[in-house]
């Protein structure tokens, strides 16, 4: 499985991975990435398997295991140690390793919790699926968009959309990722789902921040308080005016929540001018 990242800042320096959710890629973490580097992190910034530039599962099968697995391969790579950062999908991929044994120096979520609303992931699902017939232009997508998230802010123009999408053999645009890494039957996926979290095994060691929208139709009051019950060392960081789509929507008061927490946790030296 080839794995296509950008890495930014110092090799040597602790590091941070980026994890972004489903159907997004790499470049949902844009606003993110500079502000992690001039804070002294080496940044990883890498897409998931079946989604943008990396590699398709030749047999379809897209399942946490094989995430976390992935994850495992980017961290053996790295020098010295790692914290995680993990929206939605990725978020449950960092999860899954944590619970396999593997232990960040710290880790953020981005909404997403255990005991997740059922309604919010299905609108999510059903997005998802409405578009695999692709679209005419980069507009037609951004329209789609801002119909299913009207609150978030519009960019100016299209044109950033466009690393979010892969060109069809006709010339239509399709989202970049994999159709096989949404299942068709939503029962099925949120059985699977809910199996993955009760046999989780969380680790009070490790730093873990959790960052939730307030706006999110996927992480509830009660959603958190499970969380807690569960990781009773878990910290939580709201923002008011974003969804679940957190960094995309408020992406000033994110980096502000992310990089105090670790600065605080997993500390790195700052890039002084001209370094």
């Amino acid at each position: 499985m080839r794995l296509v990242a950008d890495t930014f800042g110092e090799p040597e320096s602790p590091a941070v991975i980026l994890l972004h959710g489903g159907g997004q890629t790499r470049h949902s973490w844009s606003g993110v990435v500079a502000p992690l580097a001039e804070a002294g992190y080496f940044v990883v910034n890498y897409d998931a398997r079946g989604h943008g530039d990396s590699g398709w599962s030749a047999d379809g099968v897209y399942n946490y295991p094989l995430r976390a697995a992935d994850l495992r391969s980017i961290v053996r790579e790295l020098p010295g140690p790692c914290a995680l950062l993990g929206a939605s999908m990725g978020g449950i991929t960092a999860l899954q390793a944590v619970s396999e044994g593997y232990e960040p120096g710290a880790l953020v979520l981005v909404d997403i919790v255990p005991n997740a609303e059922r309604r919010g992931i299905e609108r999510i699902r059903e997005f998802m699926l409405r578009h695999f017939e692709g679209f005419a232009n980069a507009d037609e997508a951004a329209a789609a968009v801002a119909a299913y998230n009207p609150n978030r802010p519009k960019p100016a123009t299209s044109s950033g959309l466009m690393r979010n999408l892969r060109a069809g053999p006709d010339g239509r645009l399709f989202w970049h990722w994999d159709p096989q890494t949404i299942k068709s039957n939503p029962t099925e996926a949120m059985a699977e789902r809910d199996t993955l979290f009760k046999r989780m095994r969380f680790n009070p060691a490790i730093p873990t921040l959790l960052i939730r929208g307030l706006r999110s139709e996927v992480v509830s009051d009660a959603g958190v308080a499970e969380f807690r019950r569960l990781l009773p060392t878990l910290q939580v960081a709201d923002v008011a005016k974003a969804g679940h789509m957190v960094a995309g929507d408020d992406n000033d008061v994110f980096n502000e929540a992310a990089l105090n927490y670790l600065q605080r946790n997993f500390p790195a030296a700052p890039r002084t001018h001209g370094d």
